[in-house]
């Protein structure tokens, strides 16, 4: 690593992995699977508004309305009578969410220039090197607490699917995918998480797909579609 890019890798490492590792995992605690992975589909559209302000994009007729689709889809979900009725916590939950794709859009913005300089394995541990550095004083009491001799087989195997499938090949493919495909394309596969998530949350974990829900995600979707249009 080049001494001129540490610092845009502390930048990555802040917004990609502590920020952003820390606000989904809690915000996930207190909100459902299905609204997490519905919410996270605007992290395509905030990268459009983050690209506008500091990389100074042109902002688009289809790009504006794509942002209102996206935001009323947000809002729609959160403020709908399912999540109020559940409690304020279902709420916080959701805005934690919602405060994670910003981080995690902040990261796109920032690793793209890297990609250009370091393979996506070295991008990945220099990012998670400082990334842990910066989580340590946060988690460090937690993880005191954990009573390790409670945990079973199941236990640890979720654990480790979590830290090997979920999140660190997830950064590596997802760097590659910034290297070779672009930012752009690397963040529209963004369309199949909530695909896959809900129908394990349904299936698995017995969560309801309601008709609040779908039309929430189909504002999203619609936002996320007009966002990467090109104008005509």
């Amino acid at each position: 690593m080049e001494r001129k890019d540490m610092f845009r890798f502390m930048l990555c490492g802040l917004f990609g992995v502590a920020i952003n590792q820390m606000l989904f995992i809690k915000g996930l605690t207190l909100t459902s699977a299905v609204h997490a992975s519905l919410l996270s589909l605007v992290t395509p559209i905030l990268i459009t508004v983050l690209a506008f302000w500091i990389l100074k994009e042109s902002l688009t007729f289809n790009k504006v309305a794509g942002l209102v689709f996206g935001i009323g889809g947000s809002v729609f979900l959160i403020t709908g009578k399912e999540s109020s009725s559940i409690g304020e916590d279902y709420i916080i939950g959701d805005l934690l969410i919602i405060l994670n794709a910003i981080s995690y859009a902040l990261y796109f913005i920032l690793v793209k220039p890297l990609m250009a300089k370091y393979t996506p394995l070295q991008v990945v541990r220099w990012v998670f090197t400082f990334g842990f550095v910066m989580m340590v004083p946060f988690g460090w009491t937690q993880l005191g607490e954990i009573e390790w001799n409670q945990l079973t087989g199941n236990h640890m195997a979720s654990l480790g699917f979590v830290v090997l499938a979920g999140t660190f090949l997830a950064y590596v493919f997802n760097a590659f995918g910034i290297q070779v495909l672009g930012t752009s394309v690397t963040g529209s596969y963004i369309y199949a998480q909530p695909v896959f998530a809900v129908l394990i949350a349904v299936l698995f974990f017995g969560e309801q797909f309601t008709l609040q829900k779908l039309m929430a995600g189909l504002l999203i979707i619609a936002g996320v579609f007009m966002v990467g249009r090109k104008s005509i």
